[in-house]
Order: C-alpha cells, then sequence, then structure tokens
C-alpha cells in the first residue's frame, strides 16, 4: 500500500471520481498529461481501492480499480466528462496531445469569451479544459 496524506485544506467541493481497467497507468496518464499530483493511494500491486489527484489550482478527482462484485451498470470504466478552468490552455493542449491524449474538440476561443480543448484520456474519459470560469455567484 502507498499512502501519501495531505493535510491541504480543501477548498473546491467538487470531487468527480471514476473507474479505470488499469488504474495504475490512467494515474501516471493524468499526471503527466494534465499536470494532477497523486495525494493519496491504497491498494496492493495493481488494484487501486482509492486514489486521490489533487489539481493545482484546488479541487482534484478520485479514482479507483474495477474490482470483481463491482456494480458496472452505475458508473462504468472509462466513462465521464470533467470540464476544468485554466489559466494557461494553450500550454495544457501541448501538454495533453505530447502525453497521448486524443483531442476532440482543437484549442479554439469560444463566442462567450473562453479558449480551451478538449480530448479523451486512454480509457475513453472525457477532459476539457478552458478559461471560461462561470458567470459567478447567483
Amino acid at each position: 500500500m502507498t499512502e501519501n496524506p495531505s493535510t491541504t485544506t480543501v477548498t473546491a467541493p467538487l470531487w468527480p471520481s471514476f473507474v479505470y481497467r488499469d488504474a495504475p497507468a490512467a494515474i501516471a496518464f493524468l499526471e503527466t498529461a494534465f499536470g494532477f499530483v497523486q495525494r493519496a493511494r491504497y491498494g496492493d500491486g495493481d488494484t487501486v481501492d482509492h486514489a486521490e489527484l489533487a489539481w493545482p489550482g484546488g479541487g482534484g478527482i478520485m479514482l479507483g480499480s474495477v474490482r470483481e462484485g463491482m456494480s458496472l451498470k452505475q458508473l462504468p470504466p472509462g466513462t465521464g466528462s470533467v470540464y476544468i478552468v485554466v489559466d494557461n490552455p494553450d500550454e495544457l493542449y501541448a501538454r495533453a496531445r505530447a502525453a497521448g491524449a486524443t483531442i476532440t474538440g482543437e484549442l479554439r476561443d469560444e463566442d462567450y469569451g473562453s479558449r480551451g480543448f478538449t480530448c479523451r484520456d486512454p480509457e475513453g474519459v472525457y477532459w476539457s479544459f478552458g478559461t471560461y470560469g462561470g458567470v459567478g455567484p447567483a
């Protein structure tokens, strides 16, 4: 078991979670392609019972390996979509492309003021990155 506990205060309450067929490879890809930082990983060998990857701007994701007895109807591996606000979409686009991400939406400027792109990781999860941070508090 590898453990990397963190005492960082969480300022982003949303933590999407994913299931991967090859969770160790997914962790390595997400670190290399997008810049996530592994903060915790529990499990033995190639089985990841639970992992937390922090996003440099706050918040993060949780993920784990497909395990026997898991209901794949609830969250099949390689499914999902996440949008992450970034200041540097051009740099991240180049990094993701170099790491082998499948670009599904090329880097572009949107009419609502955002600049960003969409890609898929090796197992099929969609990742969108852009400068649009929402319209503000309601």
